[in-house]
């Protein structure tokens, strides 16, 4: 029988979580016959994570959701770890390789976060923690991935800018986009309770430097110089306060504030219902590795106005709207085309849905297992 331990301390946030719960989810089910799959998870998410006799859950005794934390337990816990279970294949989607393992042992990674690659989004962010921190990482999974014996890409777009920068790996790499839930495209009769009688247009992200929310407020701004705008802007999503703060003294400096709706983080849940209720969804970002948020958005069945920043358009293909997100007057020509076009809305809402249709987790899950089952018998 073949051990694989999937280091999954840095799953803090949601898409990291939904990834791996998806993992979880879809094992094969005759692979607790031939694999012990163990997962090793931060203390805080160990009563959200589905218990199942495929799997077993490890957590460590204490708090590692900071990076010195997690290099404690490392160091002190997961060496032992890997010995004293026999492990065939480490897997980290974090995208980084947390210690020299044995020879025996077999590494993987998971290339998940673009935005430490990419020079011109990192100036986004001013001189400070973040920006530093985004540096350190270029530097901690560009050595992962070159010493790895299997890269996981999420797009193509991922694969063809790391081999620009690591062009000599040890070992191979295959593309493995996300999926996407059913619950997604499954049908939310009810409307979201705080939206329950209003118009509205959706954008779903962190308030965060490269997800250029303060454009999509300019452009709506414009859009109600052109037209008498009975639709809200409906932003959800945490926030990162640095540029949280901006986006609110725009919408001050603008009087936007009967206009623009902060709804700030939604249950995951709850999601399909803002979709699908919604007029249009938007999804403005610049720097995304596989844009989950864009995925979701095609499945709630209404039209969609998207970033052309690859990899969107990798992923939304023809039934999509592309704008430059740094152009606002590009978006606002969008949503003057669509907004009073019920007939134009309903023939790219289902060209959005039948898109969805190609993205499903049970494939994704299953295309990463087996290659995890291929390197633990190599």
């Amino acid at each position: 029988m073949k051990t694989i331990i999937i280091e999954a301390l840095s799953a803090l946030v949601g898409g990291g979580q939904t990834y791996l719960i998806n993992l979880l989810e879809n094992i094969p089910a005759q692979w607790n016959q031939h694999y012990k799959i163990i997962a090793i998870f931060p203390k805080c998410l160990k009563d959200h994570i589905p218990q199942s006799s495929v799997y077993e859950i490890i957590t460590p005794p204490f708090d590692t959701s900071k990076m010195l934390q997690r290099i404690f337990w490392h160091k002190l816990y997961l060496k032992d770890l890997v010995y004293q279970l026999n492990c065939d294949v480490l897997f980290s989607p974090g995208g980084y390789l947390p210690m020299k393992v044995p020879s025996t042992v077999r590494t993987a990674v998971a290339f998940r976060n673009m935005l430490p690659f990419d020079d011109v989004e990192r100036r986004r962010f001013d001189h400070g923690y973040i920006r530093y921190r985004l540096w350190l990482l270029k530097y901690i999974q560009g050595s992962s991935i070159r010493d790895s014996d299997l890269v996981i890409f999420i797009s193509n777009y991922a694969k063809a800018a790391i081999d620009r920068v690591i062009p000599e790996r040890r070992g191979t790499s295959v593309v493995i986009p996300h999926g996407l839930s059913d619950d997604f495209r499954q049908k939310s009769p009810t409307r979201p309770e705080r939206l329950h009688d209003i118009e509205y247009v959706l954008y779903v992200s962190i308030l965060f430097n490269y997800k250029a929310q303060l454009e999509v407020i300019e452009s709506w701004y414009k859009l109600r110089q052109a037209r008498l705008t009975r639709e809200k802007l409906v932003l959800v999503g945490p926030e990162y306060k640095p540029y949280s703060k901006k986006v609110r003294q725009l919408i001050d400096l603008l009087g936007l504030n009967e206009e623009v709706i902060l709804t700030g983080p939604v249950p995951y849940s709850e999601l399909p219902s803002y979709y699908q209720h919604a007029k249009i969804n938007l999804f403005a970002s610049s720097c995304e590795n596989c844009p989950n948020i864009l995925l979701e958005a095609l499945a709630g069945g209404k039209p969609v106005l998207c970033s052309n920043y690859p990899p969107m358009p990798e992923f939304g293909g023809d039934a999509v709207e592309y704008f430059d997100p740094y152009n606002t007057d590009e978006l606002k020509e969008l949503l003057l085309k669509y907004l009073d076009n019920e007939e134009l809305c309903l023939k790219m809402g289902q060209k959005a849905f039948d898109r969805s249709l190609q993205f499903d987790w049970k494939e994704s899950a299953l295309k990463t297992w087996n290659a995890l089952a291929d390197l633990a018998q190599s």
